[in-house]
């Protein structure tokens, strides 16, 4: 391939998912600026191997990526787990994890309350286990399918079908 042809491919396959790749790191890394070295990694990744990438689901191939740059990157750090946040405005969160979603709130008091609850509930998804954490971002968050999920973790899809059952019964029980 010429260089324009693999800037062009980079353009349709990888381009088009880098919010969704930034979102997914910062879940894994919980630091903005990790993440912003694993997607930039990952998309060099990404372009080194995209003549060799021919699957119909760009997305879940980048994920993949994103997946196994942030957990080599991890390892390199000598994390013992993916645990705590890093500070964020609930206006970062939002811009990050859900587009411009957030600017239709209501009043302030609903605001006030909808940010509240969602600081809650990313606590909660935070204090999972990475194994669970993982695969309920993947699936109710990214809203990828349990077959590609399982493609990205490496696990069967049983696995995958199992751990986000228990994430969500986990943070289900928390919740109450």
């Amino acid at each position: 391939m010429n260089p324009n042809d693999d800037r062009k491919k980079f353009t349709t396959v990888v381009a088009p998912y880098l919010a969704d790749a930034h979102a997914f790191a910062r879940w894994l890394t919980h630091n903005r600026a990790d993440a912003e070295d694993v997607v930039q990694e990952a998309c060099i990744r990404a372009f080194r191997a995209l003549p060799r990438f021919s699957g119909p689901n760009a997305r879940a191939w980048l994920l993949t990526i994103v997946r196994n740059t942030a957990f080599t990157l991890l390892k390199e750090k000598k994390a013992a787990a993916l645990v705590g946040l890093d500070e964020l405005s609930e206006t970062d969160r939002f811009s990050v994890e859900r587009g411009n979603e957030g600017d239709a709130a209501g009043s302030p008091e609903a605001a006030l309350i909808a940010a509240a609850d969602a600081a809650k509930l990313e606590a909660f998804i935070a204090a999972l286990p990475a194994e669970f954490r993982e695969v309920l971002v993947l699936r109710d968050i990214q809203g990828l399918e349990y077959r590609e999920i399982a493609g990205i973790t490496g696990s069967p899809i049983g696995t995958v079908m199992s751990r986000l059952a228990r994430a969500r019964h986990r943070l289900i029980a928390r919740m109450k």
